[in-house]
C-alpha cells in the first residue's frame, strides 16, 4: 500500500491511488477556524435573518439563527458555548445526504443498495427520490420505486443504505403520486402508507404530565377536550404507526388511550407483553 502527500490545507494522503484521507485522523473541515472576514460576514447574515424570525413563513429559521449565533460566539470566545443543541455523532448514513439532496433537485434516478433491519439480505432498488426527512436525529429519503410493474412510495432509512449510484441515463419518474408538502401533516414520525387514513385518537394524561403535552404538543392537531384535578383528556388526528405507539408507551402509566377501541386493545397487548417479560426476569 503506497501513500502520497498532497499539499492542500491539512496534509492529505492518497492510498492505493484511489482513497483520500487526512493524514491527521483528528482533522476535519469543520475544525478550520473562521477568518475575521468570515466572522463579519456571518454576523451580518445573522442580523438579517433575525429580522425574519417573527414572521410565520420564517419560523423554521429560528434554530438555524441560534446555531449561527452560537458558532460566532464560540469563535470569538475561544470555544466557550452557552447553548447546547441535540446532536448524535454516532448516527450513520449522514454521508448520503448531499448526494440524495442533489438527486432530488436535479431529478436524477438512483440505484440504491438497501437492507432493512427486517430483511435477511440486501437488495438493489431503482429509486426516484422526492424528499429528505429527519426524525429524532435519524434521516430518511422518501421517493418512488417500480416494483412488479407497480409504482410504490417508499421510505428508506439512510443508515440502511450501503451505496448509491446515479443513473442519469435512466428516465426519472416525476412525483404525481403524493403531495410532498402535506404528506406528513397527519403523521408523528415517518412511517405511513399512501392510502392510510388518520384516526381520531383520544387520551387521558395525568395532571403531572399534562403540562408537558400542553407546552409541547404531540401533534399540531392536538386539542384539549376535558380537564379536572386528576388530569386532562386530549385528542389528536393522526396515522397510527410505530412512532406513535412508542410515543404513547414512553409516558408509561401517565397516559391512557381512550379511543378508538381497537387501538386501546393494541396498546393493552403491548403492555401485557412488557409486564410478562419483567415478571419472567424477576421470577428467575
Amino acid at each position: 500500500m503506497r501513500s502520497e502527500k498532497i499539499g492542500y490545507m491539512a496534509p492529505i494522503v492518497v492510498t492505493d491511488k484511489k482513497y483520500y484521507s487526512y493524514e491527521d485522523k483528528n482533522y476535519g473541515i469543520a475544525n478550520i477556524p473562521l477568518s475575521g472576514q468570515d466572522m463579519d460576514t456571518l454576523s451580518e447574515v445573522v442580523e438579517i435573518l433575525k429580522q425574519f424570525k417573527g414572521f410565520s413563513y420564517f419560523t423554521e429559521l429560528g434554530s438555524m439563527v441560534n446555531k449561527l449565533e452560537d458558532k460566532i460566539y464560540r469563535q470569538q470566545n475561544k470555544g466557550r458555548s452557552f447553548i447546547s443543541f441535540e446532536t448524535n455523532n454516532l448516527v450513520q448514513g449522514l454521508q448520503h445526504i448531499d448526494q440524495l439532496h442533489k438527486a432530488i433537485i436535479n431529478c436524477t434516478t438512483l440505484k440504491i443498495a438497501y437492507q432493512s433491519f427486517k430483511a435477511r439480505s440486501g437488495s438493489n432498488i431503482i429509486f426516484y427520490p422526492y424528499l429528505l426527512k429527519e426524525y429524532r436525529n435519524r434521516w430518511f429519503v422518501i421517493g418512488a420505486s417500480a416494483q412488479k410493474k407497480q409504482v410504490l412510495i417508499m421510505n428508506l432509512a439512510l443508515d440502511r443504505i450501503a451505496f448509491i449510484k446515479e443513473l442519469p441515463q435512466e428516465q426519472y419518474l416525476s412525483n404525481n403520486l403524493i403531495d410532498i408538502d402535506t404528506y406528513y401533516n397527519d403523521v408523528i414520525g415517518v412511517t405511513k402508507l399512501p392510502n392510510q387514513k388518520p384516526l381520531s385518537i383520544t387520551m387521558w394524561v395525568d395532571s403531572v404530565n399534562a403540562p408537558y403535552i400542553i407546552t409541547k404538543p404531540l401533534h399540531t392537531s392536538q386539542k384539549i377536550l376535558q380537564r379536572d384535578k386528576d388530569g386532562m383528556i386530549f385528542s389528536i388526528e393522526v396515522i397510527w404507526n410505530f412512532e406513535l405507539e412508542r410515543e404513547i408507551l414512553g409516558f408509561g402509566e401517565s397516559l391512557q388511550i381512550l379511543s378508538p377501541r381497537h387501538m386501546v386493545g393494541k396498546i393493552a397487548q403491548r403492555i401485557k407483553k412488557m409486564n410478562d417479560k419483567y415478571f419472567e426476569k424477576t421470577a428467575k
